[in-house]
């Protein structure tokens, strides 16, 4: 009863947290690259990563996964996006004081935007540079609830305008009775900045509410992984759906996929994944329409 009363308060601040955001954030928002998952695992499978995260990843879609985890690891992703955006991700997590402390690190351009002040040829060009640092840790409250936060320092520059800023995330973890079957929630980008020229940026903020239950076959070399989860950003009035799955064989290549649903350009992911000892590379794969291209992510991770 006692366990139920903590679980009871713990999900009531996260959902006034989440009505408080909702009543800061009308009108559209910005600073699209904190939208952009990490780790090309979880993107593979449709970016599931709430539900799905099992290693240093956790620090950007759940920081209460990160007590999930064991040993030190560090990870760096490039991520080749649509229409000239690029991204360079850094992640490092250790065990302080028997807590885990998780390091995140994004710096993303979008190189050669045309200027112009009346219609014809652009006068120049330039870039607009993004970038975020956060830390992250998480605890348990109970032998099966777990709970973490990030807090992280936003910068944008765009031609001559600089802003910074501050978010910070929830998350929940809850292990159920079942074996391989989790539960989590977590609501993110909570904050503001300062003003861009004229007008603050208004961060993205989201809740994601997501299962996931992962299957070793006996006397068999596969194991299976999968999850959904509900995304809700709070500014909008569209949902989506994210769904993602693995197949892992004898820990050393796992094939990988998922969809996104109610975006208007994208859809299907996949991913391949290789383990070799103590490091593991990944690739995720993401076809858009409208004529928009396609992305290329790669992480490459190093557990110690």
């Amino acid at each position: 009863m006692k366990q139920f009363k903590i679980t009871k308060q713990i999900l009531l601040l996260l959902l006034i947290s989440a009505a408080v955001a909702y009543s800061q954030s009308a009108g559209n928002t910005g600073l699209s690259f904190l939208k952009y998952g990490f780790g090309a695992r979880n993107i593979a499978m449709g970016d599931a990563g709430t539900a799905l995260s099992n290693d240093i990843t956790s620090l950007f879609y759940n920081p209460a996964k990160l007590t999930l985890t064991s040993g030190s690891e560090v990870l760096f992703m490039h991520n080749e996006w649509i229409q000239d955006v690029r991204s360079e991700v850094i992640g490092a997590k250790t065990i302080i004081f028997g807590l885990p402390f998780a390091l995140g690190f994004n710096v993303t351009s979008v190189d050669g935007i045309e200027y112009r002040e009346v219609p014809g040829e652009p006068i120049t060009t330039f870039d607009a540079n993004y970038f975020y640092g956060s830390l992250s840790t998480g605890f348990f409250v109970t032998d099966e609830i777990s709970m973490g936060v990030t807090v992280k320092y936003l910068y944008e520059g765009i031609l001559n305008d600089e802003a910074a800023g501050f978010g910070f995330d929830f998350g929940i973890n809850y292990l159920l009775p079942i074996h391989g079957l989790t539960p989590s929630i977590v609501i993110k980008n909570i904050g503001s900045m300062n003003k861009l020229r004229n007008e603050s940026t208004k961060l993205p903020t989201e809740v994601r509410i997501g299962v996931a239950y992962t299957y070793s076959l006996e006397n068999s070399k596969f194991d299976f992984t999968g999850g959904v989860e509900f995304q809700k950003y709070l500014d909008t009035e569209d949902n989506h759906f994210n769904f993602g799955g693995e197949v892992l064989y004898n820990k050393l290549i796992a094939l990988r996929a998922g969809y996104q649903s109610s975006f208007e350009s994208r859809g299907f992911t996949t991913g391949i994944g290789l383990m070799w000892g103590s490091l593991k590379f990944d690739y995720a794969f993401l076809p858009f329409s409208l004529g928009m291209g396609s992305a290329n992510l790669f992480s490459l991770q190093f557990k110690f």
